[in-house]
């Protein structure tokens, strides 16, 4: 079996432990705990044939990524940044945040996810995820939806 990290980053309140929890326990809660520090996670998977274990790391919320413990992100085999689709403030500067993280961590994944996708009008969707292009995959962690191909996803990438 192969373990890779796993750093789930964004803002506060984008919904990264939400995320974590519906893949890692299955569950949903409408309790909104900050997350202070560093919380960790971890879920087996089989990809081609292969144990992958992922070692989730949920990180607080910043406002940069800059913010976050250097020591946390050590090393890292892989981000998912996630924002909320609802607010643009957890999105607009993604592609600077981005940027810090592929010139500090050289070859190493990004999956730009965006959340919350429960809260758009029905039928919506798809004009959300043409007008949010630069994300990789639009989930809900609420209803579950993308959530388990979001972390099937980004362990393809890995091994």
């Amino acid at each position: 079996m192969v373990s890779k990290k796993i750093v789930i980053v964004g803002h506060f309140g984008v919904g990264k432990t939400s995320l974590i929890r519906r893949f890692v326990e299955d569950v949903f809660t409408e309790d909104y705990k900050v997350t202070i520090g560093v919380h960790i996670l971890k879920k087996t998977l089989i990809v081609n044939d292969q144990e992958v274990n992922l070692i989730l790391w949920d990180t607080e919320g910043t406002d940069t990524i800059e913010d976050i413990r250097k020591a946390y992100l050590l090393g890292t085999h892989g981000f998912i940044f996630v924002c909320d689709i609802t607010r643009p403030s957890t999105y607009e500067n993604i592609a600077a945040q981005k940027e810090y993280l592929s010139s500090n961590f050289n070859n190493v994944p990004i999956l730009s996810i965006g959340n919350k996708t429960d809260l758009l009008p029905k039928g919506s969707i798809s004009d959300k995820k043409e007008e949010l292009d630069f994300l990789d995959m639009l989930v809900s962690a609420k209803e579950g939806n993308n959530v388990n191909r979001l972390f099937e996803r980004i362990a393809k990438l890995l091994i």
